[in-house]
């Protein structure tokens, strides 16, 4: 089971690294689109990544509401814990 933080962490480095965002400008409100720049496609390959690490399989439709990153991370949260 993973805690928050480690979602966190996890997510702030799949964003510095593939999208090449300023860890600096990842905290839990940062909208993905409006703040760190994120169009429709990189949010495609962000749920890629992330199904990759927690090999579970993301509904789009479960990414839809998604605007910051604390949403992701609740999303992510709920996905391990089932």
């Amino acid at each position: 089971m993973q805690s928050r933080e480690q979602i966190l962490a996890m997510l702030t480095t799949i964003l510095v690294d593939e999208f090449e965002i300023d860890a600096g400008a990842i905290t839990p409100e940062a909208n993905l689109y409006k703040e760190l720049d994120l169009d429709s496609i990189d949010a495609v390959d962000l749920v890629i990544k992330l199904q990759q690490l927690t090999g579970k399989k993301i509904k789009p439709d479960d990414f839809k509401s998604v605007r910051t990153i604390n949403d992701v991370v609740n999303a992510i949260e709920g996905l391990v814990k089932d």
